[in-house]
């Protein structure tokens, strides 16, 4: 999937989702750190294609997007939101797709605006970006060609601080970039961040009013951060492949960005230092059992506001571990729940 897939709703409860044979499913807390339930599916009993979205508004909805099988050789982008973590979500109700028809063409992204509009991003069949956005009162407005060329199949989408969509891609020249100019505006083309890096490792935080910090892994393992206004920092060697899961969280009272990732071991590795000072130095932790090969990695606060992590093998067994009310980032044993 593309996006956090471990979020808190407006109810406090977490959740997470992901995908399985033909349907996004869903688990969620019975209350706010109690036990969970079963997993539920998402958008009814239509099926649904691999390579889904999430994103979340301000207002804590879920905004999910995926693909569907329209006709022989064919499929349609659709879209469903989930309002409560133990409410069913909307069925899947069609967006189109971004040359009007044909094949798949890329895993889709979305962000969601402060007024809880949904912003769809996907490549298209020339390996551009299209885009295509709710309206204010219900229904989408038209398909947007951003441009952009041979970029990877897989796109991010972020909620910038200020309440404006921002979208990322990959490609030769380095990472591409869109960013919305003012509420409701379409995203335009910013300069592209020339750098080299390796496919898949690309991710974005909103780190202050002012910034989103992205973070990517280079071809020879080293973990960068970038904003606008400076160059890319390196911070340490990547713990392991794919992405890092990244949150902003405090700690010892102190606003601190918090990285998690699998490792080359097979554990969760934890970074953490103060946010948008990467200077302070950052070392990885790792913690709990080796987990298999495609285990997927979280990091998010409870209601609580401590620190959850949580593993998805590729079976489906959910393990989460919870921050200790002691200084520092002192995690609870990993239970499968």
């Amino acid at each position: 999937m593309n996006g956090d897939w471990l979020i808190r709703g407006r109810d406090g409860r977490l959740s997470v989702y992901w995908y399985t044979q033909d349907a996004v499913l869903c688990r969620a807390e019975h209350v706010p750190g109690g036990t969970w339930d079963a997993p539920r599916r998402v958008g009814g009993e239509q099926k649904v294609q691999p390579g889904f979205a999430l994103g979340q508004g301000a207002d804590g909805y879920a905004h999910l997007v995926g693909w569907r099988s329209t006709r022989a050789g064919e499929s349609g982008l659709v879209h469903s939101t989930h309002f409560r973590p133990l409410l069913a979500a909307l069925d899947w109700l069609p967006v189109g797709h971004p040359n009007k028809q044909g094949e798949r063409t890329g895993t889709p992204a979305v962000a969601v605006d402060t007024e809880g509009r949904a912003y769809l991003f996907v490549r298209n069949r020339g390996q551009g970006v299209h885009t295509v956005n709710q309206k204010e009162r219900g229904g989408w407005n038209g398909w947007h060609d951003l441009k952009g060329s041979k970029v990877a199949e897989q796109l991010v989408a972020v909620t910038a601080e200020s309440g404006l969509v921002q979208v990322y891609a990959t490609g030769p020249v380095g990472v591409l970039r869109w960013l919305q100019q003012e509420p409701g505006g379409r995203p335009v083309a910013a300069d592209p961040l020339a750098v080299s890096l390796a496919p898949g490792t690309l991710s974005a935080l909103p780190t202050s009013k002012e910034h989103t910090t992205l973070f990517y892994t280079d071809p020879e393992g080293m973990l960068y951060a970038w904003r606008p206004d400076g160059d890319p920092m390196p911070l340490l060697a990547a713990a392991g492949p794919g992405r890092v899961s990244a949150v902003r969280c405090v700690l010892d009272g102190h606003d601190c960005t918090l990285l998690a990732q699998r490792s080359s071991s097979g554990r969760v590795a934890f970074a953490a230092y103060p946010t948008e000072r990467e200077s302070a130095g950052l070392w990885w932790t790792e913690s709990g059992p080796a987990l298999p090969a495609g285990t997927r990695v979280a990091v998010a606060e409870d209601a609580a506001g401590r620190v959850v992590a949580a593993s998805l093998t590729p079976d489906g067994v959910l393990r989460l571990a919870r921050q200790k009310d002691e200084p520092g980032l002192v995690l609870a044993a990993w239970q499968e729940v």
